[in-house]
């Protein structure tokens, strides 16, 4: 069986480099790292996480030879989803990484209670109202603009936004040291708002996978799922509040017009609307046809929103890194327990750049 060392070394060889080179370019000592190499010393963990970051693979294969469920996915999956999972799999193992390290993610799942009922469906309605009830004891709101950030304060998900390609929403990865939804970016915010609130929902089901893609959490076929059933009505519910939406109701009335302010007000498609509204019997069948048949631009003039609706899509189509993640990996350097490499890394930035801009930041207390 491999060891620590045997694994080091193959990936150093693989890479076409010399040691020298590798210590010099990772910014290790190259005495020690031949010391560890050749048995003499051990690793440090701070080694060991520059060592995982460069080559992008995951502490826990570095220290025992097993390749996570999600490594083995990116490796043998082709197009988009591989890409997809590519993203992931050095997300998850940055994470994991953080883990070893003394940072572990703040995952906070709700009650398993909350999933109990008669059907996917009403597990998934369950498991919103339990979900509602832990945003509510942060003091935040559904129907905040940054649903992302919300979910990283109050659930403790890592969430990053990338572009995935046409055809491809997002995917949940889960596994014990990591929790991590990554979305495609998007011309339709309601729609990426939906995925995000869906794979929410997979990760707080805990439903029995290290990775879920979601090409289409739209499609006919997909929906014959058990965990997509009820990953879909929990979204439903839990970006409609039904008592929220019912006082919203009580106070308008529904006509056209408040039909499609309601949209721009829970920030949903006119469909997704309709369709929860049919479930809490607000409406018949007839009324959810016609009203879902509104498309989203269509609603935000009828309520006079074009502007915020502009400002919704430019919003969508940005990318965004995991905030939790890249918080534990500059605490992890600040207290001496990684170099600044992983955070360059994760940032996109240059080590050097990255060192001076950190150093001028302290020098100003801390200011930006």
């Amino acid at each position: 069986m491999s060891s620590i060392s045997d694994r080091v070394r193959r990936l150093i060889d693989q890479s076409g480099m010399s040691l020298h080179d590798f210590a010099d370019k990772t910014y290790l000592d190259a005495e020690l790292l031949s010391q560890c190499i050749g048995g003499a010393s051990s690793f440090s963990t701070v080694e060991l996480a520059v060592i995982a970051d460069e080559f992008h693979v995951s502490m826990d294969w570095l220290l025992t030879g097993a390749e996570p469920a999600l490594a083995v996915a990116a490796r043998t999956t082709t197009g988009k989803a591989a890409e997809a999972l590519t993203a992931a799999r050095d997300y998850v193992a940055r994470r994991v990484g953080l883990d070893k390290l003394g940072y572990p993610q703040p995952w906070r799942p709700v009650s398993p209670a909350a999933t109990s009922g008669n059907g996917y469906s009403a597990q998934g309605e369950a498991l919103a109202k339990s979900a509602q009830r832990a945003v509510e004891r942060h003091g935040r709101l559904v129907t905040e603009d940054d649903l992302a950030g919300l979910i990283e304060a109050v659930f403790g998900a890592d969430v990053a936004i990338e572009p995935l390609g046409e055809g491809f929403d997002g995917l949940a990865a889960a596994g014990q040291s990591a929790k991590l939804i990554l979305l495609g970016t998007a011309s339709n915010p309601a729609r990426q708002r939906f995925t995000l609130a869906h794979e929410l929902g997979h990760l707080l089901a805990d439903d029995d996978q290290d990775v879920h893609l979601d090409r289409d959490i739209f499609d006919r076929a997909q929906k014959q799922d058990p965990s997509e059933q009820r990953a879909n009505a929990f979204a439903s519910a839990f970006l409609l509040p039904e008592q929220a939406l019912r006082d919203a109701l009580h106070a308008v009335g529904l006509t056209r017009k408040s039909f499609a302010t309601l949209c721009c007000d829970f920030m949903v498609s006119p469909e997704t609307l309709a369709y929860r509204l049919l479930k809490l019997r607000v409406i018949d069948a007839g009324g959810c046809d016609r009203y879902k048949r509104m498309t989203a631009r269509e609603a935000a003039g009828l309520a006079g929103r074009e502007e915020q609706f502009d400002r919704r899509v430019v919003g969508s189509e940005e990318t965004k890194l995991p905030g939790l993640l890249v918080h534990d990996t500059r605490a992890a350097y600040e207290a001496g327990r990684a170099t600044l490499r992983p955070l360059a890394s994760l940032l996109g930035a240059d080590v050097d750049e990255l060192r001076d801009q950190l150093a001028s930041e302290q020098g100003n207390g801390g200011a930006a």
